[in-house]
């Protein structure tokens, strides 16, 4: 049973004040070896790259300098990678949303003819895939290769957003549908009035998870385009790794003296850690806006899905 002191309060065993600072201990752990490795990144991309290539930067930079963005951005391939990842993101999502909240709610309709048909058929798809070599001769007589719509049209559907939307709509009461209905609202004045306003959080979350998506695909880019015109940023990046770690392989017998021999303060690592950031921070300005909804329109989906 649990004691109280004179105030009133509970006191705390033993016990649970050591599970209290374990908990603390483990969690304080987690976020170190999460926010660690960021840390170092930050640092060796603000540092110089030449005194960074000796080694000894970890979490603060030893020589500041903003020269390895400035070369990050007189790559013309970059800020147009951007403006291509920035579109992508943003009309990908917002017709990734549309199609599939109108899909989950038709899904959601109980009189909809054949609709455990369709659901079985929809979650079929989850099981098993074409592959790469049909999807791209699909793609290809499509007319999608080479076209920005390669992003946004392959992706419109994700069968698991499409299930935990459809979830979250099967827990909304139907009362309130078959309310609008008597008083001669159609579906669409349903889906318009009176669901969307009430799925802000699983609209959330889907918005959120696919902006995510598109942000961070380098695929598409790397094997639906021939030309790097319509690369988007994270494909640049990976083809900037590649060509880092090819650099990495060739024979260099005294690295030392390479390092001194180079006029720039710019190295190959050191773009890399500019590039990684600038593509990394503005998706992670997303989360502070969706953060109240995020909890919520998880468990939802997690829950009844």
């Amino acid at each position: 049973m649990a004691k109280t002191n004179e105030n009133g309060k509970i006191k705390s065993s033993a016990a649970d004040k050591t599970v209290s600072i374990v908990t603390y201990v483990v969690v304080i752990a987690l976020c170190l070896l999460i926010l660690l490795p960021c840390l170092n990144v930050l640092a060796l991309s603000f540092n110089d790259g030449k005194d960074a290539a000796r080694g000894g930067v970890y979490f603060w930079p030893r020589i500041w300098t903003l020269q390895n963005y400035r070369e990050v951005f007189q790559d013309g391939s970059l800020v147009n990678a951007y403006k291509i990842t920035i579109a992508r993101t943003v009309i990908g999502t917002l017709m990734s949303l549309i199609v599939t909240s109108f899909a989950a709610f038709a899904l959601n309709q109980t009189e909809l003819p054949g609709r455990k048909i369709i659901t079985f058929l929809i979650t079929f798809t989850m099981l098993f895939g074409g592959g790469t070599i049909p999807t791209y001769i699909q793609y290809n007589e499509l007319g999608l290769l080479d076209t920005f719509w390669v992003y946004v049209i392959p992706s419109l559907v994700s069968v698991t957003y499409l299930i935990m939307m459809r979830s979250f709509f099967d827990g909304l009461p139907y009362a309130l549908q078959e309310a609008a209905k008597l008083d001669g609202c159609g579906y669409f004045g349903i889906f318009f009035r009176i669901m969307l306003p009430l799925s802000k959080p699983v609209l959330a979350v889907v918005g959120l998870y696919t902006a995510v998506n598109h942000w961070n695909d380098w695929f598409a880019g790397a094997f639906y385009m021939t030309s790097d015109k319509l690369w988007p940023v994270q494909t640049v990046l990976q083809q900037m790794l590649s060509r880092a770690m090819s650099a990495s392989t060739q024979q260099i017998d005294n690295v030392s003296a390479a390092i001194a021999a180079s006029k720039s303060a710019v190295t190959t690592d050191s773009l890399k850690m500019a590039a990684v950031v600038i593509t990394t921070v503005p998706i992670l300005c997303v989360y502070p806006f969706v953060q109240k909804y995020f909890a919520k329109g998880t468990l939802i989906g997690a829950i009844k899905g």
